[in-house]
């Protein structure tokens, strides 16, 4: 949406709910290699439901975090996602130029669920079938109140926002980089945070459409607090699974199982209405990434649930990287969670 004169490197900036991840990629001839990479926890209710809380604890962690990885980065790419965010696919006439540009916005006045006016509009031509003389569009639109929100945040952070991207898109921008797509199967990009989880799907090998689950780690995080009467850190550490050795894990396993019915039934459902407007049979495969697929039983419980294979995407599959960057992090504990940030990172600033 935003663009800016560029440079041969890309930080990506996401703030999540929960935490604050940031990768910057240089951009060489072979692909990408990793300069910089952070995680910064988040106090619990700093952001909720898209809704900025404790503006001045997200700022502070956020400065925090550029200066333990880079003082010197100013351009960042961000992402927007959640209530006020609309992502959607459509097929018209082809058309170009301001005859494509008209039909775009005639067909996103009848779409979207705010006032056309109130929006920034950003689309992308999926792709263009000569013989039938029509083409696939893929818009994002954002609630401008929501962006410019956003954007100041950023900004009072010292920053300066060069693209504003879409959560899901990110996500797809990273597997389309690191896996081979296979236009013979329908695959789910499974993307669980903590009060949102984003589902993209790729069908005949292209992106299809995205559909946002307003469930995520946070119910999970609540109860595992409230049973084993932990702190927020201890809490933390519990649902990354790194104190098996301190809790029974009989009881954490029944009080994760608990605390995500509503996000398998709301994933559950989602997939239902894609085959159902897809007019697709089945999904094939799940990708899970996002802080959910670090939880403790969550992802076979997903699988389970949905009877469908899944892997742990790894958005540094293709990427150059030194282990020491990551200090006391694994790399392949910690890459599912960095997938919006890589994503973010992989895109070209002009």
């Amino acid at each position: 949406m935003l663009f800016s004169s560029g440079s041969k490197s890309t930080v990506g900036l996401d703030i999540g709910a929960s935490s604050i991840k940031l990768v910057k990629l240089d951009h060489t001839k072979a692909g990408f290699s990793v300069a910089a990479i952070g995680v910064r926890e988040l106090p619990p209710e700093a952001i909720v439901a898209d809704e900025i809380r404790d503006r001045e604890a997200v700022i502070f962690n956020i400065q925090s975090l550029i200066d333990q990885t880079d003082p010197r980065i100013k351009n960042v790419v961000m992402a927007v996602s959640g209530h006020g965010v609309m992502t959607d696919r459509f097929t018209i006439d082809k058309k170009t130029g301001s005859e494509a540009e008209q039909a775009i916005l005639f067909e996103t006045e009848q779409r979207a669920p705010f006032d056309v006016d109130d929006v920034s509009l950003d689309y992308h031509i999926i792709k263009v079938e000569e013989e039938i003389n029509k083409m696939d569009i893929l818009l994002v639109a954002a609630r401008k109140e929501f962006l410019q929100t956003q954007l100041d945040l950023v900004e009072d952070c010292g920053l300066r926002p060069v693209i504003v991207d879409d959560d899901s898109l990110a996500i797809y921008n990273a597997y389309e980089y690191n896996y081979e797509i296979d236009p013979t199967k329908t695959t789910a990009l499974v993307n669980i945070g903590y009060d949102v989880t984003n589902i993209t799907y790729i069908l005949d090998g292209h992106y299809h459409s995205t559909r946002d689950v307003s469930a995520g780690t946070r119910d999970i995080y609540n109860a595992v607090q409230k049973e084993f009467r932990l702190n927020p850190e201890l809490t933390n550490k519990a649902i990354k699974g790194e104190m098996n050795d301190s809790i029974d894990q009989d009881m954490l396993k029944a009080t994760i199982i608990t605390a995500t019915d509503e996000l398998l039934s709301g994933v559950e459902l989602a997939f239902s209405y894609f085959k159902s407007q897809s007019k697709t049979e089945a999904v094939d495969w799940i990708v899970l990434s996002g802080g959910g697929s670090l939880t403790p039983y969550l992802p076979e419980l997903l699988q389970s649930k949905l009877n469908v294979p899944l892997e742990i995407a790894n958005p540094l599959r293709r990427v150059d990287y030194d282990p020491e960057l990551f200090q006391y992090l694994q790399p392949e504990k910690i890459a599912p969670l960095l997938t919006v940030s890589i994503g973010l990172a992989m895109r070209k600033v002009r």
